[in-house]
């Protein structure tokens, strides 16, 4: 049974919400409370749980927005001339977004049974990640060992750069991809990588995930 379509100003309060729970979970992750995503929506907590019920609802709607930007990554990605430049533009445009989106970033890695149509559209996702790595590999220029599940390795490792570094060095995670697609890579010489932090901003983003800062520090250069 299709529901019925919202009254006009049902839709926009609809939108409002989920623009609202789209920066709130970028900015604080899928924890931020409810009560403030109605506030940012300018929109009572009745009327946010009248529109979803349960929190999984609001991420789904938060997270398919964000599908539709890898969907459109994958179709670029598709369309490249080589299977590396489609594999490689693909993943680095991944690890983008990872940088600019906060909580979003883990769509990717979630679940939500519930949701039938998100779920289709990650599994769909998924299979044109596999389909891109098979073309790279067909044509050797990826090596063979390489499986799809390496990517959510590397969201993962480029995660903990990306909250290490945010604030001291913010395009540090360019240089770790790059490392990482030049490991992934057969046959070619290796190009040059991003610029690395200075030794300021290395040590700011050390002392940040050690907990030290505010304390005595190190002489930077």
């Amino acid at each position: 049974m299709v529901d019925p379509p919202l009254r006009a100003d049902a839709a926009r309060n609809r939108e409002r919400i989920v623009d609202a729970a789209c920066d709130a979970f970028t900015e604080r992750g899928f924890d931020v409370p409810l009560e403030e995503i109605a506030a940012r929506a300018g929109v009572g907590i009745a009327t946010l749980y009248r529109r979803f019920p349960a929190r999984d609802d609001l991420m789904v709607a938060a997270a398919s927005r964000k599908f539709d930007q890898y969907e459109r990554a994958l179709h670029e990605a598709r369309q490249a001339p080589d299977g590396w430049t489609g594999f490689a533009g693909y993943v680095h445009e991944v690890c983008r977004m990872q940088s600019t989106d906060g909580g979003l970033a883990d769509v990717l890695t979630m679940s939500f049974p519930g949701a039938r149509e998100f779920e289709a559209r990650r599994t769909a996702l998924y299979q044109g990640f596999v389909d891109l790595v098979e073309r790279a590999k067909a044509e050797g220029s990826l090596r063979a060992d390489y499986v799809p599940e390496d990517l959510p390795l590397m969201l993962m490792a480029n995660a903990g750069v990306l909250r290490g570094t945010a604030q001291a060095a913010p395009k540090a995670w360019q240089r770790l991809v790059g490392y990482l697609l030049q490991a992934f890579r057969t046959g070619a010489e290796p190009e040059p990588l991003p610029p690395a932090p200075t030794p300021r901003q290395t040590v700011r983003a050390m002392l940040r995930i050690s907990g030290c800062q505010g304390r005595s520090q190190p002489p930077q250069r």
